[in-house]
């Protein structure tokens, strides 16, 4: 797992952010000392990533040194090629069982997907899948956490706080195809 605290001395109440092109389009980053705490999915300029990421604070330092494995791994992700995302996260923006269920959702394999009903199944709460639904609609790292890759039941695509159409692309990315609308 990434090391951020090796960054961070010095910086204990410091944000870092980068904004950064993809073949997808400008995506950002942003990361706290204990890791990544937001990822906004890709825009059309900078400007408009950077508008994304909300940054209001006036302890923000742009670190693309910072970030560069991170934003290395992105890239080559929106390539098309396998990456796994190992960097440390700051969830403390979700609830507990918003960070349970965007840790199991972590663990779906690359070129795979589950369903929400399957990620309730494993929380132990069967009954909840629009619960779980609802928790990854409030994912803050999407990507490196891939809720793109949950899926409604008989192969329905689901929602996506990214859109539909950056869902599929984000599944066809990866080998998956096709669902069901």
């Amino acid at each position: 797992m990434m090391d951020f605290s090796t960054y961070n001395s010095g910086y204990a109440n410091q944000l870092f952010f980068a904004a950064f092109e993809t073949s997808l389009g400008w995506f950002g980053l942003s990361a706290t000392k204990k890791g990544i705490s937001q990822i906004s999915l890709p825009r059309p300029s900078e400007e408009e990533t950077l508008v994304a990421l909300n940054l209001c604070s006036t302890a923000v330092r742009t670190s693309v040194e910072f970030l560069g494995s991170s934003i290395s791994r992105i890239q080559n992700y929106c390539r098309g090629q396998y990456v796994t995302f190992d960097e440390a996260l700051d969830l403390s923006v979700g609830s507990t069982f918003e960070q349970q269920v965007w840790y199991k959702c972590r663990t779906i394999p690359y070129g795979q997907t589950r369903s929400y009903g399957w990620l309730a199944a494993q929380l132990g709460r069967p009954k909840a899948a629009r619960a779980v639904g609802n928790a990854l609609g409030k994912n803050p790292v999407p990507i490196i956490i891939p809720c793109h890759r949950v899926i409604a039941a008989n192969n329905r695509i689901g929602g996506f706080s990214g859109g539909i159409e950056l869902k599929k692309r984000l599944l066809d990315t990866e080998g998956i195809t096709p669902f069901h609308n």
